[in-house]
């Protein structure tokens, strides 16, 4: 066995990386969480060290400064490393009759959706995709999982994408009957 070939038991990755621009969303998607979560903790301090509530402690009423500085300094670290975590870790591939995805930011998920059990497949875009000129595609099959998603593809990769799946899931369909 070589030391390009995967060992028994591994998992290979998927051939296609998701759009470089999808690093850019998720780092605007983390800003706006951040600047929310941030705002939320000054919010809460101000309310807290102005209020004098009996319930609080009076060393938090005293510092209530310190909620939003603790929430930034905890939330720092996932602003600045997420978008770049999930574009190395996320990745997909249309390989013969196999939909193969992977994604994940603190849990990896791998999801392998066979063709043949293909209901629908849909492409959506938020209004931040829009920006950015992205889209996510939707796969559905009767699975208790429900639907696996593809985040970051390109708009026009991911019409395509949708295309070919539809085509070759309604040509599976034919041939089964």
């Amino acid at each position: 066995m070589s030391e390009s070939e995967p060992r028994a038991g591994t998992l290979r990755d998927p051939a296609h990386r998701v759009s470089p621009k999808a690093r850019q969303l998720w780092m605007l998607e983390s800003l706006i969480g951040f600047v929310l979560l941030v705002g939320g903790a000054v919010v809460v301090a101000r309310v807290v060290g102005g209020s004098g509530w009996g319930w609080v402690p009076g060393w938090l009423s005293a510092d209530s400064w310190l909620l939003p500085v603790g929430v930034g300094v905890v939330a720092t670290p996932f602003l600045v490393a997420e978008p770049f975590v999930r574009f190395a870790v996320h990745r997909w591939e249309l390989s013969g009759d196999v939909v193969y995805a992977r994604s994940g930011f603190l849990t990896r998920e791998w999801v392998f959706v066979p063709v043949s059990r293909i209901q629908t497949v849909d492409k959506a875009q938020g209004w931040l995709e829009r920006l950015f000129g992205l889209a996510t595609l939707e796969i559905r099959t009767a699975s208790h999982a429900g639907s696996s998603t593809i985040k970051g593809l390109e708009y026009g990769v991911a019409a395509g994408l949708a295309d070919q799946l539809a085509r070759r899931a309604e040509d599976l369909r034919d041939d089964a009957t």
